[in-house]
């Protein structure tokens, strides 16, 4: 039997109009400091995100959620937060924000795959 380690997750949100507290699923991020594991999984459904809201600047998502991407490998093309440790880069992407890209409250559990846990939330939360 594989030995479950402590993961924590994030369900990433557009939110494109933040008074209304509306939203829809577009990514998850997964954090497990055993394995040292932080990545992400996203996908904008243009067709669902169009009936959600028709004034969202797409490009402007798609690089702000790229950025995520960026910042869970690290490393200067992260920029600032890019140089920080893995636990902090994870803590930075999941601070709560009034803007259109936010993540839900971690959230923890047992893994002794992160990636097989990673794909497993993306099916089940976003897709």
């Amino acid at each position: 039997m594989q030995e479950k380690h402590l993961f924590e997750y994030a369900v990433i949100r557009v939110v494109p109009r933040v008074e209304r507290e509306e939203f829809m699923n577009v990514g998850v991020v997964v954090y497990c400091p055993k394995q040292k594991f932080l990545q992400v999984m996203f996908e904008l459904n243009l067709k669902k995100l169009n009936i959600f809201c028709t004034d969202l600047d797409v490009s402007v998502l798609e690089e702000n959620l790229n950025a995520f991407k960026r910042i869970c490998i690290g490393g200067s093309d992260a920029g600032t937060i890019g140089k920080l440790d893995i636990a902090s880069r994870f803590r930075w992407l999941t601070a709560t924000r009034s803007t259109v890209l936010q993540t839900s409250r971690a959230h923890a559990g047992l893994s002794a795959d992160a990636h097989e846990t990673l794909h497993k939330l993306y099916n089940k939360l976003v897709r």
